[in-house]
């Protein structure tokens, strides 16, 4: 069976020690021994938390990742074939190269924190898209250029010619970013710049707000960090703001992951031309308030809401059902501490939905919107 959806970019290995409630503290200090339990050691990155959610849920995948012939890359293949016995066969394996992974450091109530080393992800480019790879696909989602040093070196040329090749293949395409290292050389690069080059080649642009600030408004994002929190200056009003750039540089569907406040979509007037969709998809505004779950872990919480996004999109739901879903997706990965293993058949998600599901507050700002009671969405 050929795959509905390509899922290209970023793969690595995640080591992630548990930890007791509570027992967080000041992680690193010189000295002092933290008791931790065991570890969840999973494949992490866009390519495997987005692509297994999408397995999960029932959508054929073809997975693309480059990773290193030590010893991560066998683990990181035999964790792929775990999960889906062909889901390893379009990992690509670099002669000499080190493969990606991150510790993650993800307590009880408190967000994430990695320590990252990029590995061969760094040399992923254009030309490891063999032949014939997406054929019959319906769709292409590329995540996590911002530690990939291929796809943001020379103004994003390399990744405007990844989505070139997606285009001229005739699929719709998604882009997913990830928070850089603020010293790293991704956080110098004019984004901005890379993203008017590669967005009219994206149909669909899913970042949270939080990385998309730090990119393309670096002194906003800097303003609300020092008020303690980027998400505390978020409101409908900013997010209308930032979806407004993203349309204007060529995006027809910009989702903005807003964490516990849910995700938010606003769409152009040409999204009705992409395949499958129609003139319910033209020119909307949406806001998904998350669900009420028992948070264990955040990692990967936005790749599986990427990847409930693209399941009902590939479905020919409704904008108002495929947020439903996205957000739900997102939910159900949470109450775990890996990045997708809580992920469900899209059968026990629609079932836990119509169940009655209790969703958050929303605590921002929305003036001008309205809450839809029957959707249990916020609209505009």
């Amino acid at each position: 069976m050929a795959a509905a959806v390509v899922v290209a970019g970023h793969i690595c290995l995640d080591l992630i020690p548990t930890f007791a409630p509570g027992a967080v503290g000041d992680l690193i200090q010189p000295g002092k021994l933290i008791g931790i339990g065991p570890a969840v050691l999973s494949t992490g990155g866009a390519v495997s938390n987005t692509g297994i959610a999408l397995h999960r849920l029932g959508v054929p995948v073809k997975l693309l990742g480059k990773i290193g012939d030590d010893r991560f890359g066998p683990l990181v293949m035999d964790l792929l074939q775990s999960q889906g016995p062909r889901l390893a066969d379009g990992m690509i394996v670099s002669p000499g190269a080190v493969t990606s992974y991150s510790i993650i450091l993800s307590p009880p109530g408190v967000d994430r924190t990695f320590l990252h080393c990029p590995g061969a992800n760094q040399s992923f480019r254009a030309n490891d898209i063999p032949p014939g790879a997406l054929a019959g696909a319906a769709m292409f989602h590329f995540g996590y250029p911002p530690v990939m040093q291929s796809m943001y070196e020379a103004d994003g040329a390399e990744l405007e010619e990844v989505f070139a090749l997606a285009k001229s293949a005739g699929l719709t395409t998604s882009l997913d970013l990830c928070p850089p290292d603020p010293l790293s050389p991704a956080a110098a690069v004019d984004w901005r710049a890379i993203f008017a080059r590669v967005l009219p080649k994206v149909d669909i642009f899913l970042p949270s707000v939080e990385e998309l600030l730090f990119l393309i408004d670096r002194p906003r994002h800097d303003a609300l960090v020092a008020r303690g929190d980027v998400l505390a200056g978020v409101d409908g009003d900013l997010l209308h703001e930032l979806a407004d750039r993203l349309l204007d540089w060529g995006s027809k569907i910009v989702v903005l992951k807003i964490g516990e406040h849910g995700l938010y979509l606003r769409t152009s007037a040409a999204t009705a031309n992409l395949p499958g969709l129609n003139a319910a998809w033209a020119s909307r505004e949406i806001l998904a308030p998350s669900f009420a779950v028992d948070v264990v872990g955040t990692t990967g919480s936005g790749d599986c809401t990427i990847a409930g996004f693209l399941a009902g999109l590939g479905k020919g739901l409704s904008p108002e059902a495929v947020m439903t879903a996205a957000a739900g997706v997102g939910a159900f990965n949470v109450e775990v501490a890996d990045a997708f293993s809580g992920v469900p058949t899209w059968e026990r998600l629609q079932s836990r939905i119509v169940a009655g599901w209790k969703r958050r507050d929303v605590r921002l700002s929305l003036t001008g919107w309205r809450f839809d009671s029957g959707l249990r969405l916020w609209v505009k």
